[in-house]
């Protein structure tokens, strides 16, 4: 991921406003993380690349549980094909529905 155009080498100081980067920061760190952040990139004592790690580790955090749950789904297809044989079923009988109510809002009923 691109970071802030200003920052072109290592030892150049950066504005986390301009980052790209900075908007995750602010969703996935703690406070204390993005004050490291500012005051190392402002004064060019982190580099874009620790800047990123900690964000990477936050968000590999947040996706385990959906990474558990996918081998699970991974591990037995004839669950997953019972959920969207389900879910067919679920939404064709809503389409039944909607569709009589269309017909009927237009004068089209039949019996």
């Amino acid at each position: 991921m691109p970071t802030d155009p200003a920052r072109v080498r290592r030892n150049d100081p950066g504005d986390p406003a301009r980052c790209p980067v900075w908007s995750f920061h602010e969703i996935y760190s703690d406070e204390a993380t993005r004050a490291w952040v500012q005051q190392g990139c402002v004064s060019a004592g982190i580099g874009c690349l620790e800047c990123k790690g900690p964000v990477i580790e936050a968000i590999q955090t947040e996706l385990l549980p959906i990474r558990e749950q996918a081998k699970e789904y991974a591990a037995d297809p004839g669950l997953v094909r019972s959920i969207v044989a389900d879910g067919c079923e679920r939404a064709q009988e809503e389409a039944r529905q909607t569709m009589k109510e269309v017909r009927h809002a237009m004068g089209l009923t039949y019996r």
